[in-house]
C-alpha cells in the first residue's frame, strides 16, 4: 500500500486500525497439506495461491484501515509473493508457534493502532465490507471474531483497551483442533468478569481445511 493511500484511509476511521494476514507461502508440500489426499501437493499450492491472492485483493479494497500487512512465513523473500511486494507491507511472522506468532503482531501494531483486525486466508467468503465492520466495531469492543464452522475462527480484532491481557488468549490455545474458538471464548468470558472486556461475535463462516471443505469453495475455483 502506498503511503498516501494508507494516509486516505487513516483520515476515513475514526480511530487508527491495522489488518494483518497471517498466511504462508504456497510452497507445494507445505501448505494445505491436509487437502493433498484430494488435490495433491500441486494443487493444494495451486489453491493455497488463489486463497491468498483473493484475501489480498479483498483486503485492497476495504475502506477502514490505516495500515495493511503481509505477515508470511516461512520466508517473505520467496518469488511466490512477488506479485503482493507492489501493493503491502510485508513482514516475516518468525518463531513460535502459531499462538506466539499471533501476539506478536498484535503487540507489535498496538503500539502504532488503536485496534488491530487479523485475518487467514482460509476462508473465501470473507468480505471487505466484513473487514470494515470488524474495524468499526473495535471503536466500542474491546474484541471482534467470525467463528469458523470448524470450531476455530477466520477473523480476530482486539482493541488496544486490553492489549496487556494479550497472551490469554494465544498461550494454551489448542490449534487446529475443533477446540480453539470454545477455549477462546471460555477466556473472554474471564476476561469480561475480570476486567470489563467486551467482545462481539460475527456468524460462523466456513473455511476450507480438509477435502470435505471444497464443496465450500465459490462457483469457479
Amino acid at each position: 500500500m502506498t503511503t498516501n493511500h494508507a494516509a486516505d484511509k487513516k483520515n476515513k476511521c475514526a480511530h487508527s486500525a491495522a489488518l494483518v494476514i497471517m498466511a504462508k507461502v504456497p510452497i507445494p508440500g507445505q501448505v494445505k497439506t491436509r487437502l493433498i489426499p484430494a488435490l495433491g501437493a500441486d494443487g493444494a499450492a495451486a489453491l493455497a495461491q488463489q486463497l491468498l491472492n483473493h484475501t489480498v485483493t479483498t483486503a485492497q479494497k476495504t475502506q477502514a484501515f490505516a495500515y495493511i500487512e503481509l505477515c508470511i512465513s516461512p520466508s517473505v523473500d520467496h518469488p511466490n509473493l512477488k506479485t503482493h511486494k507492489r501493493g503491502l507491507d510485508i513482514r516475516p511472522q518468525g518463531e513460535g508457534d502459531l499462538g506466539a506468532r499471533m501476539q506478536r503482531a498484535f503487540e507489535r501494531l498496538l503500539r502504532k493502532h488503536d485496534a488491530v483486525v487479523m485475518i487467514g486466508t482460509d476462508s473465501p467468503d470473507m468480505t471487505a465490507a466484513l473487514l470494515d465492520r470488524a474495524a468499526s466495531e473495535l471503536a466500542q469492543s474491546d474484541a471482534v471474531f467470525v467463528p469458523a464452522l470448524d470450531g476455530g475462527y477466520t477473523l480476530i480484532g482486539l482493541a488496544k483497551t486490553h492489549a496487556h491481557h494479550l497472551s490469554r488468549l494465544f498461550t494454551g490455545i489448542p490449534w487446529s483442533t475443533g477446540e480453539v474458538m470454545a477455549v477462546t471464548r471460555d477466556r473472554l468470558q474471564s476476561l469480561a468478569t475480570g476486567v470489563g472486556l467486551k467482545w462481539h461475535e460475527y456468524p460462523p463462516m466456513a473455511d476450507i481445511d480438509e477435502p470435505e471443505d471444497l464443496v465450500r469453495l465459490p462457483r469457479g475455483w
